[in-house]
């Protein structure tokens, strides 16, 4: 059992008969009254995302998980097959508990979180960024450099980002993964 000061992102935890995992957090104190954390849920049965607040010294049950690095090999549709990286077993996750599935393309290492009770796939971290060649956007024009203008520009997982203007096809970007957007373009 933990309590509400222990809550982190990526903590999982049992919540209304569900596995949940936090990916915000606000530790609030008001001026009047108890402090409080205010959270957002994700169901890693569902995909769905909730609000909810948790009042101080609240006790929440976490769920004890494993981390295990795992190889995307490919996807059907929703179903993602993953390969573990350490005794080459396969399994499989519907795209639902998946954070960023659009950025993640063949052959990316990632990290799945394994409940260490029943042995079941919780969710999948990607690295902080990936880098993705640009496949289609409209041409750049030099000197469009000045301005923060942004256009929208086709990646190779099909993922589509905004990115400056001077960026053009066949160019390697860097894009963070948990907000999805361009940082910076990478040089040969």
């Amino acid at each position: 059992m933990a309590t509400s000061s222990d809550i982190r992102k990526g903590l999982c935890i049992r919540y209304n008969h569900d596995i949940y995992k936090i990916i915000e957090f606000l530790h609030v104190k008001p001026g009047k009254g108890p402090a409080f954390v205010r959270t957002k849920l994700k169901s890693v049965t569902t995909g769905k995302v909730i609000d909810n607040t948790f009042s101080a010294g609240h006790k929440i049950d976490d769920v004890r998980v494993e981390t295990h690095k795992f190889q995307f090999l490919y996807n059907e549709g929703n179903v993602y097959h993953f390969m573990n990286t350490e005794d080459y077993s396969q399994i499989q996750l519907n795209k639902d508990i998946l954070d960023t599935p659009e950025l993640m393309k063949e052959g990316e290492i990632v990290t799945v979180l394994i409940n260490s009770e029943d042995s079941a796939p919780l969710s999948v971290e990607m690295p902080a960024h990936v880098i993705l060649k640009v496949m289609s956007t409209e041409p750049g024009i030099k000197g469009n450099t000045a301005t923060n203008a942004t256009k929208p520009a086709v990646v190779e997982t099909g993922a589509e980002i905004n990115v400056p203007l001077f960026i053009n096809e066949g160019d390697k970007i860097r894009i963070d993964t948990e907000k999805g957007q361009y940082q910076e373009r990478m040089k040969d």
